[in-house]
């Protein structure tokens, strides 16, 4: 092995943390850019997700150095590469998944596992004797990494919705984990590799129906309120309210204003779902468009309210395909009751 090549796996071996943190400043910076417009930021998930199709092609490539150049690329170099890149792209894609995470959600559990994922990437015992002998669990995690770089990257870069990059990433997961299924239930007989053809799809099934659990990690609320008045021409909202009396909410009715981040070039359709008390009452479609520095400033204005309108209230705004971008939570009171407490006050 060349005496360059074995500095460097020294340095690797001997400062771990680096490679993660290049990762996790990166994502960073890409977050920032992505919030200010900058095409910097595609020019970097290109780049990460170039480092992914060498990844996926690393046999063909290694055994086509081989042959050009007589020589085998050290197994080391291999193997901390690989490790190199699952640090750098789950350290680039957790930054846009802790600012999107509604963290009293399902997509707690999906946020909490890349960032178990990022630990291990950097634990060199965790990597290499827990996990890497475990071929179906190394093979989860690498398939984990890459459905979360492509929710990222796609809609940086392609300007891809939200719906349509997490088919597509959700598509690929499911050709991933068909390897990893092979290597842990070998293909013996036909009933076999259907029993694998069914557990692939179960795989992507799964993922659909536990979609509302991913953050639509390049949108993110930048501003909410509810309110009974609104300004149009300045597309701003009156005061924000979490209480609000039902005579005046029967009066004026409600609006609820969100306004997104979203990447520059991305068309999206979003939806505010209205709840009351836990069961929906009404979904309003919004067509938003990505670029706008303080974010896409849109609303809806609920009129039909229930004959009696007291209670919890919830306004959930989602992704066509169901992802959760953030919840507006208010009261509406009864107002006899208001008003008997105005009177004791007095």
């Amino acid at each position: 092995m060349p005496i360059y090549v074995q500095r460097i796996i020294e340095l690797i071996k001997r400062y771990p943390g680096v490679i993660a943190l290049f990762g996790f400043i990166s994502g960073i910076g890409s977050f920032i850019l992505v919030d200010r417009q900058e095409k910097l930021a595609s020019w970097i998930a290109v780049l990460m997700l170039v480092s992914w199709v060498w990844l996926m092609l690393e046999n063909s490539f290694t055994k086509l150095f081989s042959r050009v150049f007589k020589r085998d690329i050290p197994e080391p170099l291999l193997r901390y590469a690989t490790q190199m890149i699952h640090q750098e792209s789950l350290f680039f894609v957790l930054p846009f998944f802790y600012i999107t995470t509604t963290w009293n959600s399902g997509q707690l559990v999906f946020t909490g596992l890349l960032t178990v994922a990022g630990l291990i990437s950097i634990i060199d015992p965790l990597y290499y004797k827990w996990l890497a002998p475990r071929r179906w669990l190394f093979l989860a995690l690498h398939t984990l990494t890459l459905f979360a770089a492509m929710l990222t990257a796609l809609p940086i870069i392609l300007h891809l919705t939200t719906s349509q990059s997490f088919k597509l990433a959700l598509i690929t997961a499911m050709l991933l984990s068909f390897p990893s299924l092979a290597s842990s239930f070998p293909i013996a007989h036909w009933r076999r590799g259907v029993m694998l053809v069914v557990m692939t799809l179960a795989v992507g099934a799964g993922g659909w129906l536990l979609r509302s659990w991913v953050p639509p990690a390049t949108l993110w609320l930048t501003e909410v309120a509810v309110s009974t008045e609104m300004d149009n021409a300045n597309r701003t909202p009156g005061k924000r309210l979490k209480e609000i009396s039902a005579s005046q909410v029967r009066s004026t009715g409600l609006y609820a204003y969100t306004a997104i981040n979203a990447p520059r070039g991305l068309d999206e359709r979003i939806y505010h779902v209205w709840q009351f008390n836990g069961k929906e009452v009404d979904r309003i479609a919004l067509d938003i468009h990505g670029g706008r520095k303080e974010g896409y400033r849109a609303w809806t204005h609920k009129q039909n309210l229930p004959g009696d309108p007291v209670g919890k209230w919830q306004v959930r705004v989602l992704t066509e395909d169901g992802q959760v971008i953030g919840v507006l939570r208010f009261e509406v009171t009864d107002t006899g009751q208001e008003t008997r407490q105005a009177a004791r006050t007095n």
